[in-house]
């Protein structure tokens, strides 16, 4: 039940919140899949009778409709929308969307009529602004955690994963998707850098991941089965020039594994001193600085998807009083200035 409001007053947050959540990504193996379905979970979880939530990306008589990725931000929502962006690396590199570069403007329009915006780190905060020409206020920064499957696993159940997947007794390890070559990733010059230690690639694949010299494939693996790959390996290595929070890498930590990456602003922000970083694309020192990477590894930031939850709850209640119509709310609204220009 609403509570009544007089002319000009804001529009009262109702008793039960009816938020839309669009669970389409879920399935997804990549960091919006485990985005998806740890939040989903950790706010029916922490809720309570306060909320009620409905797994749909059409909304309709409901309060407030989050969209977990970019690609599920509509243009004419009939309620306020929130979108979290995991990153703007589609954006960073348009060029190479030219296929996709109609329904990426499309995007682009939707994410800007969003009421709010939710990001993981201050890094792609500063991008959406810069980029989307958002307002600063209307994103909210909500670092994503580990799940709680990503703890430190027995020495049976590491051996049972060598076993099952022909893993050396040491390795390094590289955890992400393999379908298509990404080019922030260098995943295959990072393939190619010379080595003492083996190195372990876990991921769906393609063909083309096939052709990556001297690596060890596990394909797609259960959360379980990655628990125990991460705390089996001497040391997760991220060759990444940007990442939007590098989630594989707090999964690391959680499992008691060291972590070596590349200096970018939110792999900074993110790990702080609880990584070893090196100078972007030098991966030879990457490599050396993972194999010297000793136990017991730092713990991971204290942060849980339960916080996630609360936080993200409070930006549901912020938008629910934002009740918007295509009056009040025009195309751009939420910009500070124009995209860049190579955007449009």
């Amino acid at each position: 039940m609403r509570t009544s409001r007089g002319l000009g007053s804001r529009p009262a947050v109702p008793d039960v919140m009816r938020v839309a959540f669009d669970s389409r990504p879920a399935a997804d193996v990549r960091g919006v899949g485990r985005y998806s379905r740890c939040l989903l979970a950790a706010l029916r979880e922490t809720s309570g009778k306060s909320v009620e939530l409905f797994e749909t990306h059409r909304p309709r008589r409901v309060d407030v409709f989050h969209s977990p990725w970019m690609e599920g931000a509509i243009l004419r929502s009939p309620c306020p929308m929130v979108v979290t962006l995991h990153d703007l690396s589609a954006l960073k590199r348009a060029s190479e969307h030219l296929r996709a570069g109609v329904r990426l403007r499309l995007r682009q329009l939707a994410v800007q009529r969003a009421v709010r915006v939710i990001v993981p780190t201050e890094a792609v905060a500063g991008d959406a602004v810069e980029r989307l020409g958002l307002q600063r206020e209307r994103i909210s920064v909500i670092a994503e955690a580990p799940d709680p499957a990503m703890y430190a696993r027995s020495e049976e159940e590491i051996a049972s994963v060598r076993e099952r997947f022909s893993l050396p007794d040491r390795y390094l390890l590289w955890v992400g998707s393999l379908r298509h070559p990404d080019p922030r990733k260098h995943v295959a010059k990072l393939a190619a850098t010379p080595r003492e230690l083996p190195l372990v690639l876990v991921g769906p694949t393609r063909p083309w991941a096939h052709e990556l010299q001297n690596v060890t494939l596990t394909g797609e693996v259960s959360d379980e089965q990655l628990a125990a790959i991460y705390s089996g390996a001497h040391a997760l290595v991220l060759a990444s020039e940007d990442e939007g929070f590098g989630l594989p890498a707090v999964e690391a930590l959680a499992c008691g594994t060291p972590v070596a990456v590349c200096e970018v602003p939110a792999l900074r922000e993110v790990l702080g001193d609880r990584a070893a970083f090196v100078e972007r694309g030098d991966l030879r020192s990457l490599i050396e600085s993972a194999e010297r990477s000793r136990r017991p590894a730092p713990a991971p930031p204290q942060w849980s998807w339960h916080d996630a939850a609360r936080a993200t709850l409070r930006v549901y209640r912020q938008a629910a009083r934002h009740a918007e119509d295509d009056e009040s709310q025009p195309v751009g609204w939420g910009m500070t200035a124009e995209p860049r220009a190579e955007l449009e």
